[in-house]
C-alpha cells in the first residue's frame, strides 16, 4: 500500500513542479482548432459514407434487376 501512496505523491510532485503547462489563452486557442478540425473531419467522413452508401445501394438495385 505504501508503494501506491508513494507513486501518487511522486506523480503529483512531478505534475506540480516539473511540467510546463501552456497558458490559458493558448489552451483555448488550441481547443478551438481541435474542435474545428474534428467537425470538418467528421463531416468529410459522413459525406464519404453517404456517397459510398448510395453507390452500394445503386449497385444492388442494378444487380437485383
Amino acid at each position: 500500500m505504501a508503494g501506491i501512496v508513494n507513486y501518487i505523491s511522486e506523480s503529483y510532485n512531478e505534475l506540480k513542479n516539473h511540467v510546463t503547462w501552456t497558458s490559458w489563452s493558448e489552451a483555448q486557442r488550441l481547443t478551438v482548432i481541435v474542435a474545428a478540425f474534428s467537425i470538418i473531419f467528421s463531416l468529410a467522413i459522413w459525406g464519404i459514407d453517404t456517397l459510398f452508401s448510395g453507390a452500394i445501394e445503386q449497385y444492388f438495385e442494378w444487380v437485383k434487376s
